[in-house]
């Protein structure tokens, strides 16, 4: 239980103060004699738990409808975020001394009295670390800061009727490493107590990164990806942070998961391959011949590459238009029939 200590040596001034300045006393005689009637008829009622945020107790936080004596001085309160109790005899006996005069124990023992009080843990300081660092910075937003403490600090109770309950002094915090120390205060209803806090406070980006292992030449699919936040010391300045621009295309080499991407890691899917055996198609109006060719280099979709016929030996440009089929370009100078005999052996 905690002790409360009686300010009733100030009590009978403030009572009679008040009643003598009241409003409602001194526009009692104006207001109409039913009216009267019915206020004096509302009997106050002790409550069995309060809670407060300064540290006195009033007649107004035991009883409601305290009227005129609601204000007037009762106990101290605990201290910030304790809790103890009170003889509800006694909050009557020094009620009644204090002016209310029809108050009671309306059947309670005791009455309990709590203290409010603002809990900053650490993950709450780190909000505040956060914020106050992105207020001297214009570069730098709070929701890109990751908040680390070399040690966590015990949690803090603060005065909550305070208006800076929390309150950032002075912050020192290098953006190349990350380290930080502020120096705060934090109102404790009697004052304010200072507090130094050191840790680390790193900028990060959200990049894209691989959820699994990828093989080299495989085509990089949505489901592939994910989001990861990572220090922005660590992201490459190329970085891929939109996965639209990666997928759909294949990987350059073996790639781990969880590390930043960067475009230049990946190219356009090979649809055909060096020495493959491919499809040969030539269209023109009304007619459209195919044939069998040989790949002589890599290729991939619209990419010109160079064809053998394996019927005539010739080689010639084609275009690739998906696995194993390529188009043939001829140049527009040749005649349609130079372009039908490079085909030699084709089929209609």
């Amino acid at each position: 239980m905690t002790r409360f200590a009686t300010l009733l040596g100030t009590a009978g001034a403030l009572v009679a103060s008040l009643l003598l300045a009241s409003p409602a006393s001194a526009q009692s005689a104006t207001q109409p004699l039913p009216q009267m009637q019915a206020q004096a008829q509302i009997k106050p009622v002790l409550r069995s738990e309060i809670a407060v945020l300064s540290d006195i107790v009033t007649v107004g936080d035991f009883y409601s409808d305290a009227g005129p004596v609601a204000l007037v001085p009762l106990f101290r309160a605990p201290d910030l975020g304790v809790t103890g109790s009170v003889p509800a005899e006694d909050v009557a006996r020094r009620a009644q001394a204090a002016g209310l005069t029809d108050a009671g124990t309306d059947g309670l023992r005791a009455v309990t009295v709590h203290r409010r009080a603002e809990i900053y843990d650490a993950a709450r300081l780190k909000t505040v670390i956060g914020a106050a660092i992105a207020l001297r910075d214009a570069n730098i937003r709070a929701e890109d800061l990751e908040v680390s403490f070399f040690r966590d600090p015990a949690p803090l109770q603060a005065d909550p009727g305070d208006m800076e309950p929390v309150r950032v002094d002075q912050v020192v915090w290098s953006r190349t490493d990350g380290r930080f120390t502020v120096s705060a205060s934090v109102a404790t209803g009697g004052g304010r107590q200072t507090l130094s806090l050191t840790g680390f406070a790193r900028e990060m980006v959200e990049v894209t990164v691989l959820a699994q292992p990828l093989s080299r030449g495989t085509v990089l699919k949505a489901e592939d990806l994910t989001v990861a936040r990572l220090p922005v010391q660590q992201v490459p300045a190329r970085a891929v942070l939109d996965p639209a621009d990666v997928v759909g295309l294949a990987a350059r080499m073996n790639m781990r998961p969880n590390s930043p991407l960067v475009r230049a890691d990946f190219e356009r899917p090979v649809l055909v391959a060096r020495n493959e055996r491919v499809t040969l198609t030539f269209e023109m109006p009304g007619m459209k011949l195919t044939s069998r060719g040989q790949a002589m280099e890599d290729g991939s979709e619209g990419d010109m590459i160079d064809i053998m016929n394996l019927q005539s030996k010739r080689v010639v440009p084609a275009i690739v238009v998906g696995h194993g089929q390529v188009r043939i370009l001829a140049p527009n100078t040749l005649p349609a029939a130079a372009q039908v005999a490079s085909l030699d052996g084709a089929s209609r």
